[in-house]
């Protein structure tokens, strides 16, 4: 999941080629994700854990490197960063559980769903209906999911329930942005991603023990991939590229992500797509470019 964004207002500069790699590759390694948690021989909250807490020295230091602070704030900022970090470990773990339990792809575009929802937020802070494109988004959305949705159930309701998990990560994803956006205009990314780990590891590592899953793997592989791909390389390429680029494009380059997450789900693991999914996952992931696109404020 994309754990980095950028303000609509920000101005945008004029981006190189260099950029637009960033941009891809960031979102290509995030695709990645799903792929590790599969292959990791810990429980999936576990495997959240070790994202989250074999990232914290090198996101420090990456914080310290680029001067951002990472003490002195201010109570409040405490606060949303506490509750932030909590959020951000609630979505990796309903997201974690809901990749063990769907196809790679639909947990991919599920998992993406806060673009929607802070779109929904906007709505009602703003207390009005909802414009064209707007509503275009919600009811390809809607469309989207009630295929995709629908098929996993002809799978299983284990597969449905994958699905449910991914969105209801997506949902915890919102509030995680919801509360760092006042921060955000003050502290680096370096700074929130430290944080958010440093909060979220501890709330992982305590669920994975109360659902008793294996919390201490054999073959590490697959959780340092997955945490310097997701939390360090992902994340950081994200970061150094987005502030280049109109929401539309970023939006584009995040359909990336679920065309991986396919990709990877056919070649490890023999998933297939019918062309029913295929029309699913278009809308599902239109849904998703045009709310990046609708500007956050009025």
């Amino acid at each position: 999941m994309t754990a980095a964004s950028t303000e609509s207002g920000a101005p945008q500069r004029a981006w190189r080629p260099l950029h637009m790699v960033a941009l891809l590759g960031g979102n290509a390694a995030l695709a990645l994700g799903p792929w590790s948690v599969r292959l990791a021989d810990t429980g999936p909250v576990a495997s959240g854990f070790w994202r989250l807490f074999i990232a914290l020295p090198l996101l420090g230091m990456l914080a310290v490197i680029s001067r951002q602070p990472l003490t002195g704030f201010p109570k409040r900022v405490w606060l949303a960063m506490a509750g932030a970090g909590l959020f951000f470990g609630l979505d990796l773990a309903a997201w974690h559980i809901g990749i063990g339990m769907t196809r790679l792809g639909n947990a991919t575009l599920f998992g993406n769903a806060s673009s929607l929802l802070l779109v929904a937020w906007g709505l009602i802070t703003l207390r009005r209906l909802p414009r064209s494109n707007e509503t275009l988004a919600f009811a390809a959305a809607v469309g989207g999911s009630a295929i995709l949705l629908g098929r996993s159930l002809e799978v299983g309701t284990t597969t449905l329930t994958g699905d449910l998990f991914c969105l209801l990560a997506g949902l915890f994803y919102t509030f995680y942005i919801l509360l760092l956006q006042s921060a955000r205009a003050n502290l680096g990314n370096w700074t929130l991603l430290f944080w958010s780990s440093a909060v979220g590891a501890p709330l992982l590592l305590a669920m994975a023990f109360a659902l008793d899953e294996t919390i201490i793997p054999t073959n590490w592989a697959p959780l340092i991939t997955l945490s310097l791909l997701s939390q360090v390389v992902g994340q950081g390429l994200l970061v150094y590229s987005l502030r280049n680029f109109s929401p539309l494009v970023i939006g584009l380059a995040l359909l990336t992500q679920p065309v991986i997450a396919v990709l990877a789900g056919w070649l490890a693991f023999g998933e297939t797509l019918s062309w029913i999914d295929g029309i699913g996952m278009v809308l599902v992931g239109a849904a998703l470019v045009i709310a990046r696109a609708v500007p956050q404020k009025d």
